[in-house]
C-alpha cells in the first residue's frame, strides 16, 4: 500500500474516524497512481471522495454538491 503524501495526512488530521474511513481509500488510490488529486464532496447527508483529473496530484479540493 502506498504512503500518503504529507498534504493528505494533514487533511485527515483532526477528522473523526467515520470521515477518515470514508476518504482514506480514495487518498490511497490517488497516492498509488500519483497522477490525480482528490475532490471531496460534502453535503449534509453525503460525504464522497473521488479522483479528479483536473486537480493536481497531492491536492484535495472540497466541494458542496
Amino acid at each position: 500500500m502506498s504512503e500518503l503524501p504529507a498534504s493528505y495526512k494533514r487533511y485527515l488530521e483532526g477528522r473523526d474516524e467515520a470521515f477518515v474511513e470514508t476518504i482514506r481509500p480514495i487518498l490511497l488510490q490517488s497516492a498509488a497512481e500519483a497522477e490525480m488529486g482528490v475532490r471531496v464532496v460534502i453535503d449534509p447527508h453525503v460525504l464522497q471522495a473521488h479522483l479528479d483529473e483536473h486537480i493536481p496530484f497531492g491536492q484535495i479540493v472540497e466541494d458542496v454538491d
